[in-house]
């Protein structure tokens, strides 16, 4: 069975939609509810690493001519606070070699600030 990268019960969950913006480029989208605050009233940053890892493991697949991947490390900063409105993360491929692929995203809120950046590497899985 193939694995549907647009439709998993996580990204459902979570609300989060997903495009690909070509070969390498993949944007997760997510509106803040108050499911994803943590106790302090601001986005949880695990919702910003699962929007990053989703967003970069898209962006990896797009390059894999059929294979598939999996989060080797992924590296988060934190920048600023968000607490409500739509979280937009980028995730571009920096470098895909052939077992390990190099990504890097970028998340900003409604205003343009930039929240949380990240890298991430991937290994890539035969099919």
């Amino acid at each position: 069975m193939e694995p549907d990268h647009d439709d998993f019960p996580l990204r459902r969950f979570l609300g989060m939609d997903m495009d690909v913006i070509e070969p390498g480029h993949a944007v997760t989208r997510l509106r803040i509810g108050e499911t994803h605050l943590n106790p302090n009233g601001v986005v949880h940053g695990g919702v910003l690493f699962t929007m990053i890892d989703t967003g970069m493991g898209l962006a990896v697949v797009t390059v894999l001519d059929g294979n598939r991947c999996a989060s080797i490390e992924v590296h988060l900063r934190f920048l600023s606070a968000a607490a409500s409105g739509v979280m937009e993360a980028h995730s571009t491929v920096v470098r895909r070699g052939g077992r390990v692929v190099h990504v890097e995203s970028r998340v900003h809120d409604e205003a343009g600030t930039l929240v949380a950046t990240g890298t991430g590497t991937f290994a890539v899985i035969s099919a």
